[in-house]
């Protein structure tokens, strides 16, 4: 459990950084500070520190401080030039396995996080909203976390920013979800059956088979998208000669 606390709230800093709270170069708050904001002990803090030291975000200087480091938002910026069936593909292989991974030992805690993350999702009427994307969002991270893993938990995290720091694959994503909320839904249940029962082989078939079934969503919504792009060039073309009759 504190291995998974000390990961959150790394990534919490570093999303801190990423929005602009934590200029690059500039000194980060004391461990005293930073240990009341989270809610955590500084020892949870230090760790933390030390974690994001070794990806490059930050730099400890001893006797001097914690600062965020010159190229660290650069760096964050920096993302593959992916399409959206290259990011579920990946997820699909890094998330079933977090599954499996997670399932016998997924804490009642981490179960009752992941009901009230599903409560959100259903009252949610808009499945892309902020907090409808939110909760799935953590959902997903929620288990990658329970895995234990921490390069694991690592590349899901990063398979994430793709999925929706990419506009293409945060458009596709979009398009998919508008038309299949309540099967995507029942997907989630099914994963969460099988973290209860702790079963690891019915997580990752459940986790699995939420990816595939979202890549056929994907490839049905960019057929009809492709046919859509098309009947407009052909409808433009059809006009342009019209035009030229005429003349």
């Amino acid at each position: 459990m504190s291995d998974r606390l000390f990961q959150s709230i790394a990534e919490q800093i570093t999303d801190l950084i990423r929005d602009g709270e934590f200029a690059p170069g500039s000194r980060l708050p004391g461990e005293r500070e930073l240990a009341e904001r989270f809610g955590v002990s500084r020892v949870t803090i230090r760790e933390a520190e030390i974690a994001l030291q070794a990806v490059g975000v930050i730099r400890i200087k001893t006797g001097s401080g914690v600062y965020v480091s010159d190229t660290a938002l650069a760096d964050a910026a920096r993302l593959p030039n992916v399409s959206a069936f290259e990011v579920t593909e990946a997820r699909a292989l890094f998330e079933s396995e977090a599954a499996a991974l997670a399932a016998p030992i997924m804490s009642d805690g981490d179960l009752a996080k992941l009901d009230n993350l599903l409560a959100v999702m259903a009252e949610e009427t808009d499945p892309e909203s902020e907090r409808a994307s939110a909760a799935d969002r953590e959902f997903h991270l929620t288990i990658a976390a329970a895995s234990g893993n921490r390069a694991i938990i690592h590349v899901i995290g990063e398979l994430w920013r793709l999925r929706n720091e990419l506009p293409e694959v945060r458009t596709t994503h979009e398009a998919v979800c508008q038309k299949d909320s309540s099967t995507r839904h029942a997907e989630h249940l099914r994963v969460v059956d099988a973290l209860r029962a702790h079963d690891p082989k019915a997580a990752r078939l459940a986790m699995r088979q939420h990816f595939h079934r979202l890549q056929q969503a994907m490839l049905d919504v960019t057929e009809e998208r492709d046919l859509t792009e098309l009947k407009r060039k052909s409808a433009e073309s059809r006009e342009r000669f019209l035009m030229s009759v005429r003349i």
